[in-house]
């Protein structure tokens, strides 16, 4: 079972002022995996706010995965980012490059993107765009080799 959180930077969605269906493609997208949700919250973009919570799930809930959504444009507001950077140990470049090169293909603007993945612990955490439609090309990208990240990251007999 993959311990899922899920982190959604979103002002207007704080306040109540917006549906969170970007968090719920989420769940929608990683139901096919052997994935439990244990921890949802939809914050202000306020980058101590979405570092509390990042190292809070990787550090006291041990999370094994954390996917965020929003926040990773070029907006004065977008700090996912920067605050993932500041949370990770090792960054994942690679989980990145997957996710723009796929939104590539359906939109020169996901060059914009500043979305980064890495790991704090055993936790592996990927920043994901802020629509439905960003999330599932992104999230499709790089679905399946999530199950095969974690167990490298968690040290679990796997087969290379």
């Amino acid at each position: 079972m993959i311990r899922t959180g899920i982190l959604t930077a979103s002002t207007l969605g704080a306040r109540g002022e917006r549906e969170d269906s970007s968090g719920q493609a989420i769940r929608e997208l990683i139901a096919g995996l052997d994935a439990c949700v244990e921890a949802y919250r939809v914050v202000t973009d306020d980058r101590a706010t979405i570092e509390q919570a990042l190292r809070a799930w990787c550090d006291d809930l041990r999370l094994d995965l954390i996917l965020t959504t929003g926040g990773t444009g070029l907006s004065p507001n977008d700090v996912t980012p920067d605050a993932t950077r500041a949370v990770v140990e090792r960054e994942v470049p690679g989980l990145a490059e997957a996710m723009r090169l796929e939104g590539l293909k359906h939109t020169a603007r996901a060059m914009l993107s500043r979305a980064v993945a890495g790991v704090r612990g055993q936790t592996l955490i990927v920043n994901l765009p802020g629509s439905p439609k960003g999330v599932s090309e992104s999230l499709g990208a790089i679905l399946e080799v999530l199950p095969h990240a974690l167990e490298i990251l968690q040290r679990r007999p796997t087969d290379h």
